[in-house]
């Protein structure tokens, strides 16, 4: 620890500090109290992965990470499956006492791997030698940290967290007790909690409840740590909104590619509602759901003359759609005081025009309105017309529906049936009144009558095909093909289909005769349209879902904004991770502390170093306490 211009340093380690959310948030934390800045130094971040390491040291800019095994012999047989090649050797205290700089830390921060204790394992497979030699790094991590501190440094950190999944609460609560003992042995004040939703604690676009121990050494912070305030969550769309749009690596760095997703994985997330997940597939109507080709922006556009233009493509044609092909040519002006006659029609009541040389209809107003062919009686006044039947029939010719008056309002026939007409009147009810005209037509005459029933065994021949190879059924007074096996199944007419019936057309050939009857069943008509992917086909396609969004995956650019990474890396390139593939980069930015829930923490972690150093044991506040100071029990005399 060391003071320089005001700014009072306090040091931070990290195990198992993966790609640096934590020491991100760390080194922005930042508290005033008592007329000093307190701030954090990190010595190191200690983590087994060297590309994970090197990544830390991208980000956070400084050179902080140290690679370095902490696992026990025992421990990497069991993880790795084998022993461990020649070079190999256990991490001592020592070791962490050289990468923590012969110091120290004021705070100790570790966030062990968590695959063994996570719910998205099976709890079969969490049980395994494996995966209990990896949760072991919980304890041995920090017992090993802390006996570097006692043993080499003389004291121990004043503030020790440790992060983990909710779910070790219930898989790895054999080790929860080893460290609270190993805790309260060394005189810590603890708080164990598994509901701390760190998307509150730093303000994120994400819901991230997480495990959270929080120890305090009462002989150096004797005051309380305070919990931090919490913020509202932001929305998803808050947090990538702003963002370049997916896809442009250029604005957004290699980890913003959208992924190259099968056909039926984009469809699937096309047809799941926003909110849902794939149990929501079973709800989909997809009997009544077509899949259309639409062009990319770009088909028949015509530019601005003042706009720059779109990129000139390979594929550039009016009906295409990569780029622009037409303007909006302002050089040609059809109005105003040039060409003023173009497709100008005169009228009749007015001075014409100038005759010019070269007076035509696209050149002079050589086009005039002429009233002395109009409407008038006697003129094809019959076209379409229907003749009223109270009024004198114009003359009869001998033209056609188009050209005379040869059709009539016809008021005989009344098309206004009366009530009931036809009807049909239920079993189960009472029956309507009798009337004199009780024709169908006319009245409700006929009835549902359900005593004829569609049983087994009454009229079992009705419309029935007779095999060819088999004996007749009787032969009955009333066979007809309602009432009997009066049909056979006849083989000796060989009904095969044509050539084509049914074909299916290559997209790449030319095509089959069209023929009158062009439809699937008498032709080959229909094709094999390569426009709609295969199944398996990966790509990047924009389906625009039935809320009228596009439903796509995150990119990994955009989870690493929604865990609060920086936009861009302190070398100015934007957010990015090296040697690692983009599968493994999720993984690192799943992994990590969220830096903006980091720095929170880090404030009040800092706000109570500051206390402890002026002295201030108790004080009046709102603010909800996170680790309070242990109760010594009184005994009490009972009389």
């Amino acid at each position: 620890m060391h003071t320089l211009e005001n700014i009072e340093y306090k040091t931070a380690a990290i195990l198992f500090g993966g790609i640096g959310g934590e020491s991100a948030g760390l080194l922005r934390s930042q508290v005033e109290y008592g007329g000093k800045v307190y701030r954090f130094r990190l010595l190191c971040s200690i983590d087994s992965d060297p590309v994970a390491c090197r990544n830390h040291d991208l980000i956070t800019g400084e050179k902080t990470a140290v690679v370095m095994d902490l696992f026990r012999r025992w421990q990497y047989v069991a993880w790795h499956g084998h022993k461990p090649p020649e070079d190999w050797r256990e991490v001592t205290p020592w070791d962490i006492w050289l990468a923590f700089k012969q110091q120290v830390p004021f705070f100790l921060f570790l966030s062990p791997p968590c695959k063994g204790l996570s719910g998205l394992l099976p709890q079969k497979k969490s049980e395994s030698d494996k995966y209990q030699a990896l949760n072991y790094l919980t304890v041995s991590g920090l017992e090993m940290a802390l006996q570097a501190c006692l043993e080499y440094g003389g004291s121990l950190p004043a503030i020790i967290q440790l992060e983990n999944v909710p779910r070790i609460t219930s898989r790895g609560k054999p080790l929860l007790r080893q460290i609270k003992k190993l805790l309260v042995k060394y005189g810590y004040a603890v708080s164990i909690r598994a509901d701390h939703n760190l998307g509150e604690i730093g303000g994120l676009g994400q819901n991230r409840v997480r495990f959270l121990i929080m120890a305090r050494h009462e002989a150096q912070i004797p005051n309380v740590i305070y919990y931090p305030e919490l913020k509202p969550l932001r929305s998803i769309g808050d947090v990538i909104g702003p963002l370049p749009a997916p896809g442009d690596t250029e604005a957004g760095g290699p980890l913003h590619r959208l992924p190259r997703l099968q056909w039926k994985t984009w469809m699937r997330l096309a047809l799941i509602p926003a909110g849902g997940d794939w149990r929501d597939l079973n709800k989909v109507d997809w009997q009544n759901l077509r899949v259309t080709h639409e062009p990319r922006r770009g088909a028949y556009e015509v530019a601005d003359w003042q706009e720059p233009s779109r990129a000139v493509t390979s594929t550039a044609g009016p009906g295409r759609s990569n780029g622009v092909t037409a303007v909006s040519d302002p050089r040609l002006q059809i109005g105003g005081e040039g060409k003023t006659n173009l497709l100008r029609i005169q009228s009749v009541d007015e001075p014409a025009v100038c005759v010019t040389g070269a007076a035509g209809t696209h050149q002079g107003a050589s086009c005039i309105a002429d009233p002395t062919l109009s409407y008038r009686p006697g003129r094809h006044p019959a076209q379409y017309r229907i003749v009223r039947v109270d009024e004198v029939a114009p003359c009869v010719t001998g033209s056609r529906l188009g050209s005379g008056a040869i059709a009539v309002a016809d008021p005989r026939i009344n098309t206004k049936l009366h009530p009931d007409s036809y009807g049909v009147q239920d079993w189960d009810a009472t029956a309507k009144t009798v009337r004199s005209a009780n024709r169908i037509m006319q009245a409700a005459g006929s009835i549902s009558d359900p005593r004829i029933a569609d049983r087994p065994g009454r009229y079992t021949d009705k419309f029935r095909v007779q095999a060819d190879g088999e004996p007749a059924a009787t032969v009955t007074g009333t066979t007809d093909v309602q009432s009997g096996a009066q049909l056979v199944a006849d083989p000796r007419i060989q009904s095969a289909p044509r050539a084509d019936t049914m074909g299916v057309q290559d997209w790449s050939t030319t095509a089959k005769t069209v023929t009158g009857s062009m439809d699937v069943h008498a032709g080959a008509a229909a094709v094999a349209d390569p426009r709609i992917p295969a199944d398996n086909e990966q790509g990047v396609w924009l389906i625009i879902a039935q809320d009228g969004t596009w439903h796509r995956p995150l990119t990994t650019y955009e989870l690493a904004m929604l865990q609060s990474f920086p936009t861009h890396l302190p070398d100015g390139r934007p957010f990015q991770l090296e040697g690692c593939s983009d599968a493994k980069a999720r993984e690192y930015i799943g992994n990590a502390v969220p830096r903006d829930a980091a720095e929170e923490m880090g404030n009040v972690i800092l706000l109570a170093g500051a206390q402890a150093e002026a002295g201030i044991t108790f004080e009046m506040s709102w603010d909800p306490v996170w680790v309070a100071p242990m109760e010594d029990e009184v005994p009490v005399r009972v009389h």
